[in-house]
């Protein structure tokens, strides 16, 4: 029988977990209640608040909310973990403001991807990102506080329960086992990465690709270092862009560094490097009101980068690239690294593609194997020969 681990306050919702705990053994699965409360619970857990924080009654005491959360949440990752590996944990579900969201999606972001993990959230209709990080959390917004049993609630409850219920009795149908590749794309990268995952696909791999988002680029991270890929085929590495120039989709400073740091075979090239993501126009900061700007739609406005960032971001990459341990190879489209990097659109800039270029050339190490190719990235043979060398290099 699963087993579904309910994480939560039960100081201030005692009650609510109570509810919830009730609906889940209605299901039939087995349920482990855990108390991240710092104060007296108003139900008995099975897992006490003490187990997270040996120095709960010092952290109550103290009345230092931020503190109190903070530890909660790192004791709460330790235990949860711990109930995984000893397979007693199938699913998690928990209920919360944002102190609560905070203490357990800390702990389900720990989990490995896959396993079920539902945050019925009062912030859920926000901006989520800070509590699903680049794993499968699933936020439920709770539509009202969760404070009480209501006619309200107690419908997002149950659905909440039939929801991991669900989650934890799903079955995978059998599949090939082929090994996996994480390829990044952005819409302006979309034909090349599709013909090159098309010519993976052919040589016999299954190609996971990521939407250059910022949390796409730490998804596709996250699972080389967790050890789920063969290899990496980072076309699109556009979000380190975002992070230098302070753009919307930013994977945060450590971008293009997980492959090489677990040794995976990796193929890269310089997709999107020649834009910055913002919002809508107006949401574009008045410091960047006189640059090349592109309204790709309504609600996304893109920023040409200059030859001086440029610059920085060949640097960088040169740097990250030759610090891989393992196989690495650069392609470089020198007739434009994006869609509109062409000849003849609004992003072609020259000088800053000699930039990227020599900013490159001061950090690429030797061991660092460059291909310079006379076209422009979503040519089909530029796919085609990126794909065949990662082919050569998992070989």
């Amino acid at each position: 029988m699963p087993t579904v681990v309910l994480l939560g306050t039960l100081d201030t919702k005692g009650v609510e977990y109570a509810f919830l705990r009730d609906r889940l053994l209605e299901h039939g699965v087995d349920v482990l209640l855990v108390d991240a409360g710092v104060n007296d619970p108003s139900v008995t857990p099975d897992i006490g608040r003490e187990e997270l924080a040996p120095n709960v009654a010092e952290l109550a005491a103290a009345g230092d909310r931020g503190a109190a959360v903070t530890a909660m949440a790192k004791g709460a990752e330790r235990v949860v973990t711990q109930l995984h590996r000893d397979g007693r944990l199938d699913g998690i579900l928990a209920l919360g403001g944002s102190g609560g969201s905070s203490i357990a999606t800390q702990a389900m972001r720990a989990l490995p991807v896959g396993v079920p993990k539902l945050m019925v959230s009062t912030v859920a209709s926000g901006d989520t990102r800070p509590y699903v990080g680049a794993v499968d959390v699933t936020m439920m917004y709770s539509v009202v506080d969760i404070a009480g049993v209501n006619s309200v609630s107690a419908r997002i409850m149950a659905n909440a329960a039939g929801a991991i219920t669900g989650m934890v009795g799903a079955e995978v149908p059998q599949l090939a086992e082929k090994p996996l590749i994480g390829a990044s794309m952005f819409v302006v990268t979309t034909p090349c990465v599709t013909r090159a995952r098309e010519r993976l696909e052919e040589l016999g791999y299954e190609v996971l690709v990521f939407h250059a988002t910022g949390a796409g680029g730490q998804s596709m991270e996250a699972l080389a270092r967790g050890g789920f890929l063969a290899g990496v085929l980072d076309v699109t590495t556009t979000e380190l862009a975002d992070e230098l120039a302070g753009g919307v989709l930013s994977a945060g400073p450590d971008r293009l560094e997980a492959a090489g740091a677990v040794g995976l075979p990796q193929v890269v090239s310089l997709g999107a490097l020649d834009m910055v993501n913002f919002g809508p126009r107006e949401t574009v900061p008045p410091q960047f009101g006189g640059r090349n700007l592109y309204v790709h739609n309504p609600t996304v406005t893109l920023m040409r980068t200059t030859p001086e960032e440029c610059a920085e971001l060949g640097r960088q990459i040169g740097r990250k690239l030759s610090a891989a341990t393992g196989a690495t190879a650069l392609f470089i489209p020198l007739r434009g690294i994006s869609m509109i990097a062409v000849e003849g659109q609004p992003f072609h800039d020259a000088a800053a593609d000699a930039a990227l270029l020599a900013g490159l050339r001061e950090t690429l190490a030797p061991s660092v194997e460059v291909h310079e190719v006379n076209t422009d990235i979503n040519d089909p043979a530029f796919a085609v020969a990126m794909a065949d060398r990662l082919h050569e290099l998992l070989a």
